[in-house]
């Protein structure tokens, strides 16, 4: 969810992105992805930008009511909180053409190791 009201009041403010980012010690893309609502807001960063911009936290605070975001980054370590699975659906005809190459894959490794297996009998 995109936040509308941060952006409101960063605009308002005349801060940019940049300067947020800055300020939490992130990268400008990664504050960005914030504001669109493609990684979550911690409660303390929602402190420390309305800190910034002189403003309540309720002033420019819009809580994530998808549960759509599946990965976090942690800003100081840089690792990923919780997570780092990322599911997707495939078509079921492309999961059928997997398995079977993977089928053929497994037959082909069969016959090697009978090869290297008669090889090294002739060796003998």
């Amino acid at each position: 969810m995109i936040k509308e009201k941060l952006i409101n009041v960063r605009k308002t403010k005349k801060f940019s992105q940049q300067d947020i980012a800055n300020y939490l010690k992130i990268s400008q893309t990664q504050y960005q992805r914030k504001e669109k609502g493609e990684v979550k807001i911690l409660d303390c960063e929602w402190e420390r930008i309305a800190e910034l911009m002189n403003v309540p936290v309720e002033d420019i605070l819009e809580n994530d009511d998808n549960g759509s975001i599946s990965q976090n980054f942690e800003n100081v370590s840089g690792n990923y909180i919780g997570s780092n699975n990322v599911y997707c659906s495939l078509p079921e005809f492309v999961l059928e053409n997997l398995q079977k190459y993977i089928t053929c894959l497994e037959e082909e490794i069969k016959s090697l190791k009978e090869t290297v297996i008669s090889l090294e009998q002739k060796l003998k």
